[in-house]
C-alpha cells in the first residue's frame, strides 16, 4: 500500500474531525454511524485505530485535569500540581535477594 497523498490525508483529517465533532457534540456513536463510516471509508484502518486510541488517550487526560486524581493514600488532588502528585506516587515494593532462597 502507498502512502496517502496529501488530498487524501486532508480528507481522512476532515471525516475523523467531522466524527469527533459528533461524538463531542454529546450524540451516541448510533447518532454518528454516519460520520464513522465515512471517516473508515477516508481513513486507512491503521490511521483508524490510532485515532481512536488518541481520542480515548485525550477523554482520559481531560478528565483527570478536571476531575483531579487520587493519590495511593485515596485522597483526592485537584490535578494543579501533577509534579508533587507524581512525587506522591511512589510504589514501596519489597525486593528480595534472589540468592536469599538457596
Amino acid at each position: 500500500m502507498s502512502f496517502p497523498s496529501k488530498e487524501d490525508r486532508t480528507k481522512c483529517w476532515n471525516h475523523r474531525d467531522e466524527y469527533w465533532k459528533c461524538l463531542d457534540d454529546g450524540k451516541t456513536e448510533s447518532e454518528c454511524k454516519r460520520f464513522r463510516e465515512q471517516y473508515e471509508k477516508f481513513c486507512p484502518a491503521l490511521w483508524v485505530k490510532h485515532f481512536d486510541r488518541k481520542r480515548e488517550y485525550l477523554k482520559f487526560k481531560e478528565q483527570l485535569e478536571q476531575q483531579g486524581t487520587c493519590t495511593l493514600e485515596g485522597n483526592k488532588t485537584d490535578g494543579s500540581d501533577s509534579t508533587a502528585q507524581t512525587s506522591k506516587a511512589v510504589f514501596n515494593f519489597q525486593t528480595t535477594n534472589i540468592n536469599s532462597y538457596n
